[in-house]
């Protein structure tokens, strides 16, 4: 088989592959039913253009009918230009908005220079995304987040929040007006990655900001990256533990009640645990 051919052939393996892990992780969590409208949100990036490319081509077989559309935000950030994304979007014939929204100058106002913005950031951009698909009639909001970004999330909280969750693949909104979903929960970014570079997607890079990425979630994607060269099999072992939890052998008293053979209540085990650790 030679070069071409063979690149062919692990382009369309890919993309197989891609397409059953997507059409896997919305049955198991319910993710898009009948006549949905999915509001597909498209930062510009590898991942958010996987997602609306594979749930595009879903929508063609799956045994359900379904809408999408993509949204597109401009949040202000010099250099930023929707105009690729929309020539590609109006060739492949997605309904698309694109909004514009200067959130950049809220953060560069707000956060001090050469601190990560990336969270204020997500926060404004998600209060925008629901308003539009309040206006746009979405049953469904779908983001691009994949497996390793589940297992960074789960080790930052971990780590610095001393909480133990991650994302949660399919997620209502506090107030219950929204349902949030992540179909590429099983797909890992490696592959998003490549994927990326077959279809030759309009990348709009991600520091238009300025932001040096050098915070928390990166130290943490380094620290994954390391143990899998080193330990392969390892991130993967991660990733599936957060589908095999035994509350019983944890400490959360709220989620386990561990009373039933001691007299010792929620309040006193947490206190006694707060006492214990700090």
């Amino acid at each position: 088989m030679g070069t071409l051919p063979k690149q062919r052939h692990e382009a369309g393996i890919l993309q197989q592959r891609l397409r059953r892990q997507v059409g896997q992780a919305i049955q198991a969590y319910s993710m898009i039913e009948e006549g949905d409208r999915v509001m597909v949100c498209l930062s510009g990036g590898k991942d958010s253009h996987g997602l609306l490319d594979i749930l595009h081509r879903l929508q063609q077989s799956a045994p359900i009918r379904f809408e999408i559309f993509a949204v597109l935000m401009d949040q202000g950030h010099p250099g930023f230009s929707a105009t690729e994304v929309e020539n590609y979007l109006q060739t492949v014939g997605i309904p698309y908005r694109i909004e514009y929204q200067d959130t950049y100058s809220i953060v560069k106002r707000v956060i001090p220079e050469g601190k990560t913005t990336c969270g204020l950031c997500s926060r404004l951009r998600r209060g925008v995304l629901y308003r539009i698909a309040a206006e746009e009639g979405a049953d469904k909001i779908a983001l691009g987040h994949h497996a390793d970004d589940i297992i960074e999330t789960l080790l930052l909280n971990l780590f610095y929040g001393g909480s133990l969750k991650a994302m949660p693949p399919r997620l209502v909104s506090d107030d219950g007006r929204h349902i949030v979903i992540r179909p590429l929960a099983y797909c890992r970014e490696r592959d998003l990655a490549q994927y990326a570079k077959n279809l030759n997607f309009p990348i709009i890079p991600c520091n238009l900001c300025g932001s040096t990425g050098g915070g928390a979630r990166q130290q943490t994607k380094q620290l994954l990256s390391d143990w899998e060269n080193q330990y392969p099999g390892r991130v993967n072992s991660i990733f599936s533990a957060l589908s095999n939890v035994v509350p019983s052998h944890l400490l959360d008293a709220e989620l386990f009640n561990f009373t039933r053979s001691a007299p010792s209540t929620t309040t006193q085990i947490k206190e006694e645990a707060r006492v214990i650790f700090g």
